[in-house]
This record gives C-alpha cells, sequence and structure tokens, in this order.
C-alpha cells in the first residue's frame, strides 16, 4: 500500500491500521516497518470481532500460501519477524466510507491473503464516482 500512498492520498483515503499487539511490541512495529499512518491497538480484539476476524485455522495459517509470502520476503532481502504473539487471529481489510458505510469487508484466511491494493483502489475509486458531489 504504500507504493501506493499518492494515490490514497489524491482519492481522500485515510489509513489505520489495527493491531492488538501492546505497547512495546506494537512501537517496534512502527519502527521496523517506518508506519506513518495511525497504528491503533484493539487489545480486546472487539474491533476484530465486530468484523468477524476470529482464529484461523492451522492450515490456512501455515500452509503453502504462507510459506509462499515468507519466500518472496527473503528475495526482497526482508527476513520474517519471530512471533511474539497470537499468531492464528486472522486480520483483513475494511474499507469504510465517510458515511460509515462498508464497501469493503475482506477477512483473510492466513496472513497470505489480502486483496491486491489495486482492487482497494478499484472500491474506492467507483465510491467516489457514484457520490453526486465528489470532489474533482
Amino acid at each position: 500500500m504504500r507504493q501506493r500512498e499518492s494515490e490514497l492520498e489524491s482519492l481522500d483515503v485515510r489509513v489505520a491500521v489495527v493491531t492488538f499487539e501492546l505497547g512495546p511490541l506494537a512501537a517496534a512495529y512502527v519502527r521496523e516497518t517506518n508506519l506513518r499512518w495511525p497504528l491503533l491497538v484493539d487489545e480486546s480484539r472487539r474491533l476484530y470481532a465486530a468484523y468477524d476476524m476470529h482464529q484461523g485455522r492451522v492450515w490456512d495459517v501455515w500452509g503453502p500460501a504462507t510459506w509462499w509470502a515468507y519466500v518472496k520476503l527473503m528475495v526482497k532481502g526482508r527476513l520474517p519477524r519471530r512471533p511474539h504473539s497470537d499468531v492464528n487471529q486472522l486480520g483483513g481489510d475494511v474499507l469504510v466510507d465517510p458515511a460509515g458505510v462498508v464497501r469493503l469487508h475482506h477477512v483473510g484466511n492466513g496472513p497470505a491473503d489480502r486483496p491486491s491494493v489495486q482492487s482497494l483502489l478499484d472500491v474506492v475509486s467507483s465510491s467516489v464516482k457514484r457520490k453526486p458531489n465528489a470532489r474533482s
């Protein structure tokens, strides 16, 4: 997503990252990834539950898709981080428009199951086009 940050900004998209990690682990994530977007901590995982992001199955979390994602990271010179907490917690992507309407709700089946950034941009673009008073 960071490679397409200028497109997100041009569409007036605000990104927030949600984690259930506390203090030092959340801070380490921000440092390691040079995160510039807000990081929201959902320790109780109420937001995860509200969006139906529960525990993943072992095969989904540690299956071939995950290993393939790790291989692609290593080819780019990045090593996977050692897990410090609940690796079975599913994540996902949610797009909520300014009126509070959920435009996209994707629950990943594992760490490698994410919608492409282009598909997210397509949803945002189509939502903007549908608004009668959309900014240009």
